[in-house]
């Protein structure tokens, strides 16, 4: 090769990495990634300190995180993130990392693989803290049932035409908060739990797999 062929091939080649810029540097690790163990995906909910939020659904590769879904606006406790810990009778969503092993509705099983159960005027999650059951899912006809129906939830309600439940007290202590799902919302803050509109809470749950978590943080 002639030395007019080799300048005319090097200034190709310069012309070549001048056009495409420097390296670009991969992005940023999410929040969470430290905290998020071995799951693979993540609902990450980012507190906007009013009892309003931005949902996202991330999704793990060799490549690194990925946001799938979102961020759509969702809410929280109407007294916001808290940072303590989930106490009965405080409307603050907990921050943290949780398990999302099972969901539940009033509707049909939307898809997915996750447990799914759906319900009807039957199924309550019981917040008698004085009931064996705390924190749980029990069937009993209104009236009957053996804990304080009145201090539980009824679950035929539109917010849980689709749920997920959060796994905020997975030891069921009393006192130590109850009823934590992913819901549907109604335009307003919650108790404690996360709220966002139907259609993306869809695809959340027909993609959700074993193993999934939500991360939370004001």
């Amino acid at each position: 090769m002639t030395w007019k062929r080799l300048a005319v091939l090097f200034a190709g080649l310069l012309a070549l990495f001048t056009f495409a810029g420097p390296a670009q540097a991969a992005p940023p690790a999410p929040w969470f990634a430290d905290s998020a163990g071995s799951a693979v995906q993540v609902v990450e909910v980012d507190g906007h300190g009013d009892g309003t939020a931005s949902v996202s659904l991330w999704v793990r590769s060799p490549l690194g995180w990925s946001r799938v879904l979102g961020p759509v606006p969702g809410f929280v406790g109407s007294d916001g993130i808290t940072d303590g810990p989930a106490r009965d009778g405080v409307p603050a969503t907990p921050a943290g990392v949780f398990t999302l092993d099972s969901a539940f509705g009033t509707d049909p099983a939307p898809g997915g693989v996750l447990p799914y159960r759906q319900v009807d005027g039957d199924d309550w999650w019981v917040g008698d803290a004085d009931s064996a059951a705390f924190d749980t899912h029990q069937r009993c006809a209104p009236g009957t049932c053996g804990f304080d129906e009145s201090a539980s939830e009824n679950l035929a309600i539109p917010q849980y035409a689709l749920s997920v439940v959060m796994g905020v007290n997975p030891e069921h202590t009393p006192g130590a908060g109850s009823a934590f799902f992913l819901h549907v919302s109604d335009g307003t803050p919650t108790e404690g739990c996360v709220a966002i509109a139907k259609e993306p809470l869809t695809q959340i749950v027909r993609s959700l797999l074993p193993g999934a978590v939500v991360a939370i943080r004001s």
